[in-house]
């Protein structure tokens, strides 16, 4: 959410930082601007809307003069989208400039007491004040103000500094909101995401919580609110940078939906050794994990919905009872937690401010953390007890794909692990499950080499304004996915439900003509879900289903896209592909902004 970027250095700025924004433009924004030190003086560049704004109004950059300055993609959160509620955001006098991600909670009570002063504000934003709060508290050490403007400040932020008062330096702060330092010759750089920075630099530190970076051309120092040093090893960012281009594909959403088969063969392939699940990653014992009475796992949006499949694997695999928790309400429920529950905590960013939050409840309640995420060295990775990466590579597209399967992935990889440790698993059905989950990237390959079946369908339902996703079991968990994929992209109303509960009420919003997505993958209740068809069908539904190609049946009923035929607990990694598929192609036919849905940003790292 929102997109920070800065440099100093021996070059232009401008150009770079326009560039470094692009990259940055997936996370989701409203506006975009930037602030260069031009020898004289602060100047701004901001403006509404797309970024193209902002390049065509400067040039691509070239009219901006300058080698320091800070750019910033916003998405509002106080103050409506407009050209002075966009960063970067001037101190009363023009000397200071920030640029923050994040909110600021107390800005109201600072704000009123800066108005008091006398200090008159242009805008609307939580993030003026800092700026403002910096010019008040200024007495000639720019480190020494940040240190006190920090101790003011309640909630969280990444901050980007520059100043006339030090024309030749940039400083950056980082609280519960990600922020990088990028390392280059003779120039250095800040950064949201790595994905701004790596046309410069690969090298790279992670700043952690309350640590300050003091940037000048030719050195980067870090240090602490106390002022003390901090050492950091320098990280080095293995990402082709290829991963990070649409590489020759219309939009990045559909480029990683055909990935899929890589990213997961990615995740599980080097979790295999001699035909057994190996975990490095993880400490836990088997006596720890036979002292566990439950397993609650805490997420958000899709990450949330592979822990309902999860729900599925790990009670029939494990014989634990397992809860499943949007983390943005766990904090507020008083939830029934300690030391006999296995936490396990999905974020594809590890940034996801919410599941962060939901998380460190779950440790001061003594409960054992494990995550699930893509980042190396994201706050929930580095805050948790144990961490399993889903070695994703970047995801551009705000909608999710690779990361959902890839987070599938590993909750198979720890099913079997912990069965296998706990043995309820016994050792033929362990022996077919690996070998079933070794051949699911070339599974994926085949259903996307249909994927022209999907395109047709999707052609059929374009036009529609409500879809309802209706499963029993694993298939329901999995239509929640389908369900939010196809709203976040093409904006058509969609719901799902459990197959079962139609005749509860659902089946009232079924007329002459309503679309219906029905799965039909889950063996044990083909019939059923076949009966549940015939309900839709009998009030007027267009039907579409999605079944394995063991039952060909089904396609009498409704045109039907099939998957080849697998063991249960890995048919969600297989159903989902057509789902994505048709969400994409729906919303590339309405013509909407796929990789960039309005309202919507790729990492929510605000509550």
């Amino acid at each position: 959410m929102c997109g920070i970027v800065g440099y100093i250095g021996y070059e232009q700025a401008g150009p770079f930082l326009l560039d470094g924004l692009e990259k940055l433009e997936y996370r989701g924004y409203d506006s975009a601007g930037v602030c260069l030190n031009d020898g004289n003086a602060l100047v701004v560049k901001k403006s509404k809307g797309k970024l193209k704004v902002l390049k065509d109004l400067t040039e691509d950059g070239r009219t901006l003069k300058g080698t320091v300055g800070i750019g910033h993609t916003r998405w509002a959160t106080h103050g409506e989208p407009s050209d002075v509620n966009a960063h970067p955001h001037l101190s009363e006098s023009g000397r200071f400039a920030v640029v923050h991600n994040g909110i600021i909670e107390n800005y109201q009570q600072l704000k009123d007491y800066l108005t008091s002063k006398g200090i008159e504000f242009r805008s609307m934003t939580d993030t003026e004040v800092i700026a403002q709060l910096i010019e008040y508290y200024y007495k000639g050490d720019l480190i020494d103000t940040v240190i006190k403007v920090l101790e003011k400040l309640d909630g969280s932020y990444a901050l980007g500094v520059i100043s006339q008062e030090n024309p030749d330096e940039i400083v950056a702060v980082r609280k519960e909101s990600p922020l990088i330092i990028g390392l280059g010759e003779k120039e250095n750089f800040i950064a949201s995401d790595v994905t701004a920075i790596l046309s410069k630099t690969r090298k790279i530190y992670r700043l952690e919580n309350n640590e300050i970076a003091i940037l000048n051309r030719d050195s980067v120092k870090i240090i602490n609110t106390d002022k003390d040093e901090v050492k950091k090893e320098i990280e080095t960012v293995n990402w082709d940078i290829n991963a990070a281009e649409k590489g020759g594909y219309e939009h990045f959403m559909f480029k990683e939906i055909m990935e899929q088969p890589k990213a997961v063969s990615d995740t599980i392939s080097p979790r295999i050794k001699n035909g057994r699940v190996v975990l490095d990653e993880i400490k836990l014992t088997k006596e720890q994990l036979q002292n566990f009475t439950k397993i609650n796992i805490l997420a958000c949006g899709s990450a949330y919905h592979v822990g309902v499949v999860a729900k599925y694997i790990f009670e029939k695999m494990l014989r634990i009872p397992v809860e499943v928790d949007l983390a943005s309400e766990f904090r507020y429920r008083d939830p029934i937690i300690n030391d006999k529950v296995l936490t396990v905590v999905i974020s594809q960013s590890g940034e996801t401010a919410d599941t962060k939050e939901a998380m460190k409840e779950a440790q001061r309640r003594g409960s054992h953390v494990i995550s699930i995420v893509n980042v190396v060295g994201s706050a929930i990775a580095v805050e948790s007890n144990d961490v399993i990466y889903t070695w994703a590579g970047p995801e551009i597209a705000v909608a999710t794909t690779k990361a959902y399967s890839t987070q599938l992935a590993v909750i198979y990889l720890m099913a079997l692990y912990f069965g296998d440790m706990l043995g309820t698993i016994v050792e033929d059905e362990y022996k077919a499950l690996v070998a079933e989950l070794e051949h699911l990237p070339e599974r994926i390959e085949e259903i996307l080499g249909h994927k022209e079946k999907v395109q047709y369908l999707a052609s059929k339902y374009f036009n529609t304004k409500d879809v309802f996703f209706i499963g029993r079991n694993i298939d329901y968990a999995l239509s929640l996915e389908g369900s939010l994929k196809l709203k976040e992209i093409s904006y058509i109303h969609s719901e799902a439900y459990a197959a079962g509960e139609l005749k509860h009420g659902t089946i009232s919003l079924i007329e002459q003509g309503t679309p219906v997505i029905a799965l039909a993958t889950h063996e044990e209740l083909i019939g059923k879900i076949i009966s549940n068809i015939e309900e839709v069908k009998t009030r007027g539904a267009q039907v579409m289903c999605i079944a394995c190609d063991n039952h060909p049946e089904i396609e009498k009923i409704g045109q039907t896209v099939f998957i080849p035929k697998s063991c249960d607990m890995l048919l969600p990694s297989l159903a989902v592909i057509p789902l994505q598929l048709f969400a994409y192609y729906v919303a590339s036919l309405k013509g909407c902004d796929i990789d960039k849905p309005r309202n919507l940003a790729k990492s929510v790292t605000v509550e």
